[in-house]
């Protein structure tokens, strides 16, 4: 029998077990809200009489509006923008006070691009601009952009060129959309530059743009390349690097701030903005008050699709795990794939990882039925646990 053992006297309301479920999206599969509703599904079935608080959670990628939306107010806008290859797509603007929040997935996402035609060399990030006007629109003296979950590798150059820094080739001709052509950048013309509000980018991960634990290397398999397509990003968003660095005023050394990697670089087109960063997670439990709620409850339960090492980059799971940990509060997370080793997971504060391709028989048939599998794994888990109120 496992016990998820709290370290002082605790319970919900009139001595009942309190369980927040505060899980990120399973990419490709299951959406934070409908994750969070399996894992519920799944512990109710097996523990009743426990009291479930369920906080679908982002970290800036897809799901970010979402878990906005009900603990600011304010009102949601749709708009038309650019997809990463060009077509016309629905997007969302969440308007709140003074601020407007958007969500760079629902422009770039790899979502937004059938499997077969994923191709990072392609793909640009210029939707993401029309998502920044149609916030600056609103009047709004703060945009924040949640980054995460790019099928782009462009190092935000399709969102610059569309903002009004242009990059042209040594002719003098703007250059196409799509990381492939960065090899011809020569320069960057900036006279149609627009006025922006403050824009805020919050990431979903901390790395820098270049080197071993950049954009390309790291995140550019996800999207479809190859080891040498790797290094030919990374090849392209150096030269990106070496214009924008000379051409553009306190643009020299972006690239290697935290988070200018996210979202395939867009962090840093962001950067070169004039943005300044926070963490997309800590920005989402801070709206949704987590600690607080956390502080109050028995057990947390957390999950993506897959717990690896970038969980442990500053993405959700980890500060969901942390916020436990600061509370005294035991974390369990629920995840795809499970590819952190026991000791780095509890010293993020987790006390157990679980995983849906093993409980599923395999990857693929976990895949084939996510929400099923997620459901009978979180009632296996509440069904081997001991009494949480100790």
């Amino acid at each position: 029998m496992k016990s998820y053992r709290r370290h002082r006297s605790g319970g919900g309301k009139d001595g009942q077990v309190h369980i927040v479920v505060a899980p990120d999206g399973f990419k490709g599969t299951l959406s934070a809200r409908q994750a969070a509703r399996a894992i519920a599904e799944g512990w109710a079935s097996a523990r009743p009489d426990d009291c479930l608080e369920v906080i679908p959670m982002s970290d800036g990628g897809p799901g970010f509006l979402d878990a906005l939306s009900a603990p600011l107010s304010g009102r949601i806008l749709e708009v038309e923008v650019r997809d990463p290859l060009g077509r016309a797509v629905t997007a969302r603007l969440l308007a709140s006070g003074d601020a407007c929040y958007v969500e760079s997935a629902e422009a770039c996402g790899l979502d937004l691009v059938p499997p077969l035609e994923r191709d990072p060399f392609h793909s640009s990030s210029a939707g993401v601009a029309d998502l920044i006007r149609a916030a600056a629109a609103t009047k709004a003296r703060r945009v924040v952009v949640g980054l995460g979950g790019s099928a782009t590798n462009d190092g935000g150059a399709g969102m610059l060129g569309s903002l009004g820094l242009a990059l042209l080739d040594a002719e003098g001709r703007p250059l196409e959309p799509g990381a492939r052509f960065l090899e011809l950048a020569d320069r960057v013309e900036q006279t149609g530059r627009r006025q922006l509000p403050e824009i805020v980018a919050a990431t979903d991960v901390d790395n820098p743009l270049l080197g071993p634990a950049g954009a390309s290397a790291v995140f550019g398999p996800q999207k479809g390349a190859s080891p040498s397509d790797v290094a030919r990003l990374e090849a392209l968003l150096e030269r990106l690097v070496r214009v924008v660095g000379r051409d553009v005023d306190g643009a020299a050394g972006l690239e290697r701030e935290q988070g200018a990697g996210a979202a395939g670089g867009l962090g840093y087109g962001l950067f070169v903005l004039g943005a300044r960063r926070c963490s997309g997670a800590q920005l989402v439990i801070g709206a949704t008050r987590l600690g607080e709620r956390v502080a109050r409850a028995d057990l947390v339960i957390t999950g993506e699709g897959s717990f690896d090492a970038q969980s442990l980059g500053g993405k959700l799971v980890s500060r969901v795990a942390a916020a436990a940990r600061a509370a005294n509060v035991p974390c369990l997370v629920l995840a795809g794939r499970v590819e952190v080793a026991e000791a780095a997971a509890r010293a993020a504060g987790v006390v157990s990882a679980r995983s849906l391709a093993e409980a599923a028989g395999s990857p693929e048939a976990a895949i084939e039925r996510p929400r099923a599998h997620l459901v009978r794994l979180a009632a296996r888990e509440a069904g081997v646990v001991r009494d949480l109120r100790l």
